[in-house]
């Protein structure tokens, strides 16, 4: 009985494994068009260190978009002198007439939107590389259930 059920239990993992791993990188080529549909690209020139690598390099894969966030994050804090669109936000109500508080409410707001997309996007790639790693981890298991039964 027990070799009956390791040979199921392993082929039931060597069916799910190549679904898995099809399914993320069908998820990571989901998230590659849709940053390409956008077009993002990071300037030629004028990156911090951190960022030099990706000079002039469109935005195409998760790491590039955590990355090009991470531009954005540095450019809103140099924007609000390192304030939070929640904090203006609240500068705002106290000061309704202050137009260039108005307008940093809005590029705070721009800023931490477009950061968000991206990072939504990096979560989605790693998610890809766990779903991959574990269709990984199906076929080696089930492989060693089936050698188990077999024995």
């Amino acid at each position: 009985m027990i070799p009956f059920l390791l040979g199921l239990v392993g082929l039931v993992l060597l069916v799910a494994a190549p679904i898995m791993i099809f399914q993320g990188l069908l998820g990571r080529r989901s998230v590659t068009r849709e940053l390409v549909q956008q077009r993002i690209s990071f300037p030629p020139s004028g990156l911090p260190a951190a960022l030099g690598a990706y000079a002039g390099r469109p935005v195409r894969t998760g790491i590039e978009a955590r990355a090009y966030s991470d531009l954005i994050a540095d450019h809103v804090v140099a924007a609000t002198g390192g304030r939070t669109y929640a904090e203006i936000a609240a500068e705002c109500q106290k000061n309704k007439t202050d137009e260039s508080l108005s307008r940093l409410r809005e590029t705070a707001f721009m800023g931490e939107t477009l950061r968000g997309a991206l990072l939504g996007a990096y979560q989605a790639w790693q998610v890809t590389l766990l779903v991959i790693g574990l269709g990984l981890l199906c076929a080696a298991m089930g492989a060693g259930f089936l050698a188990m039964a077999l024995q």
